[in-house]
């Protein structure tokens, strides 16, 4: 037995963020909307036992920064992960048991008529994350990309952008190859056009060359339509910057980032 220091702060900070986070909010007397429920959400696809302690200090943080209660849901793909993440976490003290929420694939229906789809959609995005990696996986995919298809256009994205963002890079290059032509076209209006004005630039600049400059626009744009779409202001300076970016691998990490920070000068704090 010994005493420890009482300095509960970070002499080294360590970079810690959940993969999204949630935040319930209504009007206030002030006109400043107040958060009233907090939700972090967890895409776990393995065993990380770094979590134990992580998850514990995720709620803590978030709920001393918006001062409302939290909650953990954790989204896992496979059965037996889901089972490994509901187990209660014991933080020590008496009574302080942390027991995540969990969505496994036995909760998540497998979702392929688009007009259920409509009706349902963050529902629909779950169906396909959970389900992308069995042979209906193409079917569910093209069930929730033919929906956005009739829905606002930075609204339709913010929701390919988060299936692209929480799928592993194989599982996607899997699905995208078998998409019906029509509907692979639904997965990105602005990447689509963009790509488009790559190849035409291209003609003269070389074909790869407009392929690469387009991605990289289509990029930029779904990142800033996801952070519009989480309400956080982003100057014409940084706004530029990111347009500007042909970095396709740093774009990606821009993308990913865009769901979970706080400030569009966070984004490009975090990444550089």
């Amino acid at each position: 037995m010994g005493l420890e220091s009482a300095d509960l702060t970070e002499v080294t900070p360590t970079e810690r963020r959940a993969d999204s986070v949630v935040a319930l909010r209504r009007k206030s007397p002030d006109d400043e909307p107040e958060p009233v429920l907090a939700v972090i959400v967890e895409v776990q696809r393995d065993r990380d036992s770094d979590k134990l302690w992580s998850w514990p200090l995720y709620l803590s943080s978030l709920r001393s920064r918006l001062k409302c209660p939290v909650m953990l849901l954790v989204v896992a793909p496979d059965a037996a992960i889901a089972r490994w993440c509901a187990r209660p976490i014991e933080l020590g003290h008496p009574g302080m048991v942390l027991t995540p929420l969990v969505v496994g694939p036995a909760e998540v229906p497998v979702i392929t008529d688009p007009g259920q789809v409509a009706e349902d959609l963050e529902l629909a995005v779950l169906s396909v994350i959970h389900h992308a990696d069995t042979p209906q996986g193409p079917e569910i995919l093209e069930a929730l990309l033919t929906a956005l298809h009739n829905l606002d256009r930075d609204q339709a994205g913010m929701y390919a952008d988060m299936v692209r963002a929480a799928l592993p890079g194989e599982i996607w290059d899997h699905l995208e190859k078998h998409l019906k032509t029509e509907t692979y076209e639904y997965l990105s209006d602005w990447a689509r056009d963009n790509i488009a004005k790559g190849k035409a630039e291209g003609k003269a600049e070389g074909k790869a060359e407009g392929k690469a400059e387009g991605k990289a626009e289509g990029q930029a744009e779904a990142i800033l339509t996801v952070l519009s779409a989480r309400g956080i202001e982003v100057s014409e300076d940084i706004s530029e910057k990111i347009r500007k970016c042909h970095d396709l691998d740093r774009l990606t990490a821009w993308l990913r980032a865009a769901a979970t920070v706080d400030s569009s000068d966070a984004l490009l704090d975090d990444i550089s």
